[in-house]
């Protein structure tokens, strides 16, 4: 998921990855859009043994995924973008420029990891 932090040359992702099955988020990781970012995100997922990946077309995926493990589409998105949905919706400063618009990338990352930390995994902010 996209965002920006001061204006729109200053990109911040939020790389996340969900369970299929029950759609509850495994782990993120609020990062440059790199392969640095998406390697720092599967170092974390290796404890879940996963075996099937579905993305979009960014070529990270196809640097870094094996083939025969990685399925790019739209078919599998639905509960991904659904929880981006949310995160807009909730974090006003995800939507537009607001009131609460981020200045500065550490309070924009702290603000949406508390909020994916509290919604997602329960934990107490």
């Amino acid at each position: 998921m996209w965002s920006f932090v001061g204006k729109k040359n200053q990109q911040r992702w939020l790389w996340h990855a969900i369970d299929h099955a029950s759609g509850k988020v495994l782990a993120y990781v609020l990062a440059d859009h790199t392969d640095a970012a998406l390697k720092s995100l599967m170092q974390l997922l290796t404890p879940f043994g996963i075996e099937q990946f579905y993305t979009d077309g960014w070529g990270g995926y196809a640097r870094l995924l094996d083939e025969d493990q990685h399925e790019v589409g739209k078919h599998y998105t639905q509960k991904i973008e659904r929880k981006h949905l949310t995160l807009r919706t909730r974090i006003k400063r995800l939507a537009r420029k607001t009131i609460c618009f981020s200045k500065s990338e550490w309070m924009h990352d702290i603000v949406i990891g508390l909020f994916i930390n509290r919604y997602e995994f329960g934990l107490p902010i």
